[in-house]
């Protein structure tokens, strides 16, 4: 099958355009970043996204480009918009001329239930233009709100890959100072391996116009994972609020609810959080050893 994977040189993407590959798919893989086994992709500029589309002509699209990180979502509103609501709207007009019989697996947010700030209100306004677009024009699309994926090869911005850098760097000889922000908010975390696996059952069994929760369906505080960390890693620590990861408006609670996806797919979490917080450890521990 010819699969088009926006964003497929993120962090989900990396993972996601593997196991396609793996498959047997003819994989196109697009984003910000260029590679030699990458295709540029600006969903800022609408011709290069048709002519991208009207390239690839895929049969299936997994978008799932996007501003994701929320203190730049936060500093960068309107690029945000630009890019997470606008920029949906621009691949899935060329989408409608270029492979109008295409199934498009689109990937929204746990914020998007309730926004709270630029990113989730960009990710609630991008599921409308989703909406907007199926009916009228008899589109076959998917979405998924994808909740705290995590997993080896994250970026260190994010919390838990953030946590297991600085364990990673105390047990190499750093000072053992962390620096964290809120401890208290509870979130449901996800391996990344998991996710892929559902992200691609929702391209061959999710039915068109439904919104499917991936995750695990359990909030687990961010205290209590980098307790589990710290275990795993097994090194003394001074841990100290940063103020800088503070967020201004940082929901209490996010968690969603696996059941449909679960019950019309078959797909169900292989690795357990304990496992996937070991996994994170040693490729932190496995990086920092590079840098030396």
């Amino acid at each position: 099958m010819r699969v088009l994977v926006t964003g497929g040189n993120g962090f989900v993407g990396r993972y996601l355009v593997e196991a396609l590959r793996v498959r047997g798919d003819d994989v196109v893989s697009a984003g910000h970043r260029p590679g030699s086994d990458h295709r540029h992709l600006d969903l800022t500029d609408a011709d290069n996204v048709r002519g991208l589309m009207e390239d690839a002509r895929p049969q299936l699209v997994f978008h799932l480009a996007a501003q994701t990180f929320v203190p730049n979502a936060i500093a960068s509103p309107l690029e945000t918009f630009d890019v997470n609501v606008m920029g949906t709207a621009r691949l899935l007009d060329a989408m409608r001329s270029a492979s109008p019989r295409g199934r498009i697996v689109f990937a929204s947010s746990g914020q998007a239930e309730r926004p709270s700030d630029p990113y989730g209100a960009s990710k609630a306004a991008a599921e409308m233009v989703v909406r907007g677009f199926a009916k009228p024009y008899d589109m076959d699309v998917v979405t998924y709100r994808g909740f705290n994926q995590i997993g080896p090869g994250q970026d260190p911005l994010f919390v838990v890959a953030s946590f297991a850098r600085q364990l990673a760097e105390i047990a190499d000889g750093s000072s053992p100072v962390m620096l964290v922000g809120n401890l208290e908010a509870k979130r449901d975390f996800l391996d990344v391996r998991d996710a892929v696996q559902g992200i691609m059952m929702l391209g061959e069994r999710g039915k068109a116009g439904e919104r499917y929760d991936l995750c695990r369906g359990e909030a687990v505080a961010i205290k209590e994972v980098l307790r589990r960390l710290m275990t795993i890693a097994n090194v003394p620590v001074e841990i100290r609020e940063d103020p800088q990861r503070m967020r201004p408006s940082d929901t209490p609670v996010v968690v969603g609810d696996p059941t449909k996806l679960r019950e019309q797919t078959g797909w169900t979490p292989q690795y357990s959080l304990d496992q996937t917080l070991r996994d994170v450890y040693d490729d932190a521990r496995r990086r920092v050893a590079a840098t030396r």
